[in-house]
């Protein structure tokens, strides 16, 4: 019987006993009192009883079965069933005792129910003595199979508890088992409020236990890594202050500090595993190089992986530049990169001669070799997924090479702390100086003459301006502006101006030519879309003009204004949005206009969008988190990190019970 009632639970992924007791009700229903007919009120969800007394089949074009109950007190209440099979009306039958749940509504005779779920009850039928749950299901699984289901697993799994007593005690938190009997069959006096909202004691002890199983794992991968041997960078060249020396600006306090701890992590005899954060601006690209330089001065070679093609080939013109003039080859490497020219640099990284490679994609494709590779740096990296991150650290066939990841969409604390708590942190949390603020204005596009007007006068003083578009090309489903219309309208609004265009779908000799020119500054107005998202550094670039900004999220709004206000000089970001608007789209802009703090930002954008995208979790397939919200139970996580480390010293029989409840299948891949 349990093994009939269990293969529907496959549709929503509950395979054993202990997924099915972890698949919590959504909701509660109150059977375990009758409501008397005269105390029923319109609208009132209530559960009734009584002798039926009448029973009538109406027929045409939509047969219905009508029948009446009658109480203790000889109230009547009509029941209309819609939809009905010839078994169910054949049980009907004047005398049998009828018990339905439905909501109570007026009709022509008095009060009644409409197709309320009911059953013909056995003679002394007692009342439940606590709630009854509604779960989450699907079509093909009712709700009766499912409460079966998981009544049945309830007594069957195992449900001893992970925390050692003592440390459950210290903790304060309710034991499991009574926990979860609690969760799946409250008592009728219970706070269904306060349950469906998913807070009090026993929903504190789900969702430690779930923070727990995340810091168990995270801190296992991160304990895994100093037992894996890697090659140490010390640097015996001095490369790293020689290209720090050669370079036009010196770091500031924040890039030094970063360094410092980065450094200290590439000496050790294990890979390092730490992720460099910083607003846009901020200075990353020179930390990486200073890094790069590092592991070339150690006799290693080091890779840098961006997510465009523009960014990537970004960076290469930077690197290629610092490096150059020390004799350092670096190599670029991108799917444009074809026939002779692909050949020749991956003979360079596979012999050696070159000792940097910068690229997208392409330098995780299987041909590529590297002959000493020490360093992967990653930017962006919640761009990448973890194959592909994986993909490209294996490049070295003997040690493990040292990750540096980087991201300008800094993460909030409460974020590092769940799903970053393996990875070490440094944070660059000051911009170089000279930096102006950039002015934020929202309005609406029925102002679109009007900001014309304003960018025709603005480049007529001689700066440059983007113009930022959603979409290549008219879209039939989105009522957006195009990358390719506006470029066409602004031309003819706007001919004494030079109009440019850039896109995704342009052949990257296209792009980069385009990318040069204005930054030459033979282009006055560069229209795009949001490929320029990361890594385009234009100085006299001064005025961005984000279209339709009510579709973008914030970090994506944060990193184009980040395009602009990268000079000495004042700089400003129009934000232009269709109406309608929604509520949430409205808070965002207006979040935009009055910050500028990147690490603010990022916190909004967490409490807005959560953490998947922020985690590039859709792409990478990473677990979310089911019940605890990083946010709301934040302070959840300081214990359960500690916990977690009380348990893998002292406890390992715990550790591997709580992981094969909560991580079934092993442990979830993590950031590599």
């Amino acid at each position: 019987m349990a093994a009939k009632l269990t293969e529907p639970h496959r549709l929503l992924g509950l395979t054993r006993a202990a997924d099915l007791v972890l698949h919590l009700p959504l909701r509660f229903e109150d059977e375990t009192r009758l409501t008397p007919f005269a105390a029923l009120r319109p609208g009132e969800v209530a559960q009734v009883e009584g002798v039926l007394t009448h029973k009538e089949q109406q027929r045409g074009s939509r047969s219905q079965l009508l029948f009446e109950i009658e109480d203790a007190t000889q109230q009547r209440l009509r029941i209309r069933l819609l939809h009905f099979r010839p078994n169910q009306a054949a049980a009907l039958t004047p005398g049998v005792t009828v018990r339905a749940f439905g909501e109570a509504r007026p009709g022509l005779f008095g009060m009644e129910m409409v197709h309320p779920r009911y059953r013909v009850l056995r003679p002394s039928t007692a009342l439940p003595k606590t709630l009854t749950p509604v779960y989450p299901s699907v079509a093909a699984l009712s709700q009766y199979r499912l409460r079966q289901a998981i009544d049945a697993a309830l007594d069957r799994a195992e449900l001893a508890d992970s925390l050692p007593e003592p440390l459950r005690q210290r903790l304060g938190l309710p034991e499991f088992a009574a926990t979860l009997r609690f969760l799946h069959h409250p008592p009728a006096n219970a706070d269904t409020t306060l349950l469906e909202l998913r807070q009090g004691p026993a929903w504190a002890r789900l969702k430690f236990d779930e923070l727990l199983a995340q810091q168990i794992s995270l801190q296992r991968a991160a304990a895994l890594r100093q037992h894996q041997p890697a090659v140490p960078l010390d640097d015996v060249e001095a490369l790293s202050p020689r290209l720090l020396a050669a370079l036009p600006f010196t770091l500031t306090a924040a890039q030094a500090r970063c360094l410092d701890e980065i450094r200290a992590d590439l000496a050790a005899p294990h890979p390092m595993h730490r992720l460099l954060q910083g607003d846009v601006g901020s200075g990353k690209t020179c930390v990486a190089a200073a890094c790069a330089a590092l592991a070339v001065g150690s006799g290693r070679q080091a890779a840098l992986m961006a997510p465009t093609e523009l960014l990537a080939e970004q960076l290469y013109q930077k690197l290629h530049d610092w490096f150059t003039p020390l004799g350092v080859a670096v190599v670029w490497l991108s799917s444009a990169v074809r026939g002779k020219a692909r050949s020749a640099a991956l003979a360079t990284l596979a012999d050696g001669s070159a000792a940097i490679a910068v690229g997208t994609h392409a330098l995780i494709q299987d041909d590529v070799s590297f002959a000493r590779l020490g360093l992967v740096i990653v930017d962006e990296q919640h761009r990448f997924g973890v194959e592909q991150r994986l993909a490209l650290r294996s490049k070295s066939e003997t040690t493990l090479p040292h990750l540096l990841m980087m991201s300008a969409t800094p993460i909030p604390r409460t974020l590092a702390m769940s799903y970053y708590a393996d990875l070490a942190i440094s944070s660059i949390d000051s911009l170089p100086p000279g930096r102006t603020p950039i002015e934020t204005r929202v309005m609406s596009d029925a102002r679109r003459p009007e900001v014309i007007a304003r960018l025709a006068e603005f480049c007529a003083g001689g700066g440059q301006a983007y113009w930022v578009c959603p979409l290549i090309e008219e879209s039939e489903k989105l009522d957006l502006k195009a990358a390719i219309d506006t470029h066409a309208e602004i031309r003819a609004a706007l001919p004494q101006l030079v109009i440019g265009l850039v896109h995704g779908r342009m052949k990257a000799a296209e792009k980069a030519a385009v990318m040069a020119a204005f930054k030459a500054g033979a282009i006055n107005v560069l229209v795009a879309t949001t490929v320029i998202e990361v890594g385009v550094d234009v100085p006299n670039a001064r005025l961005m003009v984000i279209e339709h900004a009510e579709r973008m999220g914030l970090a994506q709004m944060h990193q184009l204004r980040g395009r602009v206000g990268r000079g000495a000089r004042a700089s400003s970001c129009l934000l232009i949005y269709s109406n309608p608007i929604g509520a949430v789209a409205r808070e965002r802009l207006a979040i935009l206009k009055d910050s500028q703090d990147g690490f603010a930002i990022a916190r909004h954008d967490l409490r807005l969008r959560g953490p998947g995208e922020r985690l590039g979790a859709r792409q990478s397939g990473q677990q979310l988190l089911r019940f605890a919200d990083i946010e709301a139970d934040a302070p959840m996580l300081e214990p359960a990190g500690q916990a977690a480390a009380e348990l893998l010293r002292n406890h390992p029989d715990a550790v591997a019970r709580h992981l094969d409840r909560w991580l079934p299948g092993g442990e979830a891949r993590l950031y590599a």
